[in-house]
C-alpha cells in the first residue's frame, strides 16, 4: 500500500463527567463510518478517539462521587471503551490525557512555547464557565451567560500564563484565505471568522492555579496546564510526537479529517491551528463540524429527564438501526431532533418496509420462480431495465462523491433512493405476470437486476451498517469478496448457476408496533 494512501481521522476526546448519550455516540459512529469507507477504498485508515480527563469539572464530579479524580476517570474510560465495543467502533488508538505518553509531551510543548516567546506570565480576570472550562470577555457573553452552553458564569481573577494569540493572528487569517474549504460546512467557518478572528484575537489563558487536577508546569508547580492546550494536543501526542518513536506521527500527520461538534469549533478552528503553527507543524486538512442531537424540548439534560443513551436503543432495536438513525438525523452541520415517534417511523419505513421488504421479496421470487438458483447475467435489457441500470449508476457516482466528502447522511439518502427505485421496479416489471405468461428469460433479467441492486446496496451500506450488509450477502449467497468490494459497484457479474439463495428469507428488521414502542422508549428515557 502506497504511503500517500494514508487517512488519519479523529473524534474529539470526550469529557468523562458522566455516561455518553447518543450525541457523543453520533460523533464516534460518524468517524467509524468514514474510516471503514476509506478502508474499502484501499486506504490505510487510522482512527483516534479518547477521553479528556483533566480540569476543574472532573475534580468536582469525582469529589461528589466520593472518589479521587484518577479513580473517576479510570472508571469512565472503561465505560467508554465498553460502549465503543458494543457499538463495534474499530478505533486504532484510545488516548487518555492522564497517560504518561500524553502528559510528558504536553509539558515539553509548554516549555517550547515559553522558550519561543509564545507564552508569558500575567494575571487573568474574566468571566469563567466551569462546565466549558473557558474564560470569556464581557462582550462575548450572551445575556450575561456562557455563549457556548448558556449556563451561569462567575467572575474570577488569578495568576496565569498566556499564549500570545495576537502574534499569529495575521498567519491565521492568511491560512483561512488560502484554505477556504478547511471547515465544512463553510457557514461554520464564516461564524468563527466573523465573530472571533476578524474583531481581533484575545491572548489565551493556558494555566490555572485554582485547582490542581492537571499537568503541572515543571518550574512553577502551582500552575496546571489549562484544558485546551492539554486537550487539543492529544491528536499528535497519540501518534508519538516528541517521543522516542515518531514513526506513526511521521506517517499519519497531518490529520485528513477531524470531526468536532459545533460547540468546540472555536477551539479547533482558532487555537489548534495556531498551536500547530507555533510548533512548525502542518495543520489538519479538514474540520468537519456537526450539530447537536436535540430533543423536542431542547438540549438533552438529566434534570429534564430527556436523555437517551445508545445502549438503550441498541439492546431493544439493534445496532444497525441505531447507527442508521444517528447518521440520518444530523445533516451537513445542522442540528437534528430525536423523538420516539421519529425513531419508530424511520425504523418501520426505511429499514423494515423499504430495505427489508426488498430483500424478502427478491429472495421469495427467486425461490418461487427459479427454485432458489441465482439468475444468469442479463443478455437483453428492456427499456425499464436500461433506465433502472442508468439510475443506479448515476446514484453510485453521487453516493461516492458524498462519501468522499464524509457527507454520510446525504449518501444514505441516495442509497435509499436506489432501494425505493428497486421496489418500484418490481411493480413496473410485474414478475408474477411474466411467470404466469412463461416469459422466463425476461423474468430472469428482472431477478438479475434486483440481485444486482441489493448487492450494490449491500456494498454501499457496509461502512455504516456492516451487520446488515453481511446479512444481505449471506441471504443472497454472495461469498466472493470481489463482489462485495467498492470497486465492483459498476460491474455486472455473471453468477454461478450452482449457487442458491437462502430457502426462506430472514427479516433484516422486524416491524414495530408504533404506539407500544413509543411508550417503551419514553419509559426507557426516564430510567
Amino acid at each position: 500500500m502506497s504511503e500517500n494512501k494514508k487517512y488519519y481521522i479523529t473524534t474529539p476526546i470526550y469529557y468523562p463527567s458522566g455516561k455518553f448519550h447518543i450525541g457523543t455516540a453520533y460523533t464516534t459512529v460518524l468517524a467509524n463510518t468514514v474510516k471503514k469507507y476509506r478502508q474499502m477504498r484501499g486506504y490505510d485508515a487510522y482512527m483516534l478517539t479518547g477521553t479528556d480527563e483533566h480540569g476543574q469539572k472532573i475534580q468536582e464530579v469525582a469529589m461528589s462521587r466520593g472518589k479521587t479524580p484518577q479513580e473517576h476517570v479510570d472508571e469512565m474510560a472503561e465505560v467508554a471503551k465498553e460502549l465503543w465495543k458494543k457499538m463495534k467502533i474499530e478505533y486504532n488508538d484510545f488516548i487518555r490525557t492522564t497517560e504518561k505518553r500524553h502528559e510528558e509531551v504536553v509539558a515539553q510543548i509548554f516549555e517550547r512555547f515559553v522558550q519561543n516567546g509564545d507564552i508569558y506570565k500575567g494575571e487573568y480576570e474574566g468571566w469563567y464557565c466551569t462546565p466549558c472550562e473557558t474564560y470569556f470577555t464581557p462582550t462575548q457573553l450572551v445575556d450575561g451567560k456562557c455563549p457556548d452552553c448558556g449556563r451561569e458564569v462567575k467572575k474570577m481573577k488569578e495568576e496565569a500564563y498566556f499564549f500570545n494569540m495576537k502574534k499569529y493572528e495575521k498567519r491565521l487569517i492568511e491560512f483561512y484565505e488560502e484554505n477556504p474549504d478547511f471547515i465544512d460546512p463553510v457557514y461554520r467557518k464564516n461564524e468563527i471568522f466573523n465573530n472571533f478572528i476578524k474583531p481581533g484575537l484575545e491572548d489565551l489563558c493556558v494555566t490555572r492555579t485554582s485547582f490542581d487536577w492537571g499537568i503541572k508546569i515543571k518550574n512553577d508547580e502551582k500552575h496546571v496546564i489549562y484544558v485546551w492546550l492539554d486537550a487539543l494536543t492529544n491528536y499528535i501526542t497519540a501518534l508519538g510526537y516528541m517521543s522516542k518513536d515518531e514513526t506513526k506521527f511521521n506517517k499519519y500527520w497531518p490529520a485528513d479529517l477531524q470531526i468536532v461538534g459545533k460547540d468546540i469549533i472555536r477551539f479547533h478552528g482558532i487555537y489548534w491551528p495556531i498551536f500547530l503553527m507555533a510548533l512548525g507543524l502542518p495543520t489538519p486538512k479538514k474540520l468537519l463540524v456537526h450539530g447537536w442531537v436535540m430533543m423536542k424540548d431542547g438540549k438533552m439534560s438529566k434534570s429534564k429527564g430527556n436523555v437517551i443513551y445508545p445502549e438503550v436503543l441498541i439492546d431493544r432495536y439493534g445496532l444497525d438501526s441505531t447507527k442508521y438513525f444517528l447518521l440520518k438525523v444530523l445533516n451537513n452541520g445542522q442540528d437534528g431532533v430525536f423523538t420516539p415517534e421519529g425513531f419508530v417511523e424511520m425504523y418501520n419505513s426505511d429499514l423494515c418496509n423499504d430495505l427489508g421488504n426488498l430483500l424478502n421479496r427478491t429472495i421469495g421470487m427467486i425461490n418461487k420462480y427459479f427454485k432458489g438458483k441465482m439468475p444468469q447475467k442479463a443478455k437483453e435489457y428492456t427499456e425499464i431495465d436500461k433506465e433502472f441500470q442508468k439510475i443506479i449508476n448515476e446514484k453510485i457516482d453521487s453516493i461516492e462523491k458524498n462519501m468522499d466528502n464524509s457527507h454520510i447522511c446525504d449518501a444514505l439518502s441516495e442509497i435509499w433512493e436506489i432501494i425505493s427505485k428497486a421496489n418500484k421496479y418490481i411493480d413496473e416489471t410485474m414478475p408474477w405476470v411474466l411467470y404466469k405468461e412463461e416469459k422466463m428469460e425476461e423474468l430472469d433479467d428482472v431477478m438479475y437486476h434486483l440481485v444486482e441492486a441489493l448487492r450494490k446496496v449491500g456494498i454501499m451500506i457496509k461502512p455504516a451498517m456492516e451487520d446488515t450488509s453481511n446479512s444481505i450477502f449471506e441471504q443472497l449467497n454472495i461469498k466472493d469478496e470481489k463482489l462485495q468490494s467498492w470497486e465492483s459497484l459498476k460491474e455486472y457479474p455473471e453468477y454461478n448457476q450452482e449457487l442458491k439463495v437462502i430457502e426462506k428469507g430472514q427479516p433484516l428488521f422486524e416491524r414495530l408496533e408504533v404506539e407500544k414502542e413509543i411508550e417503551e422508549i419514553l419509559e426507557l428515557m426516564k430510567k
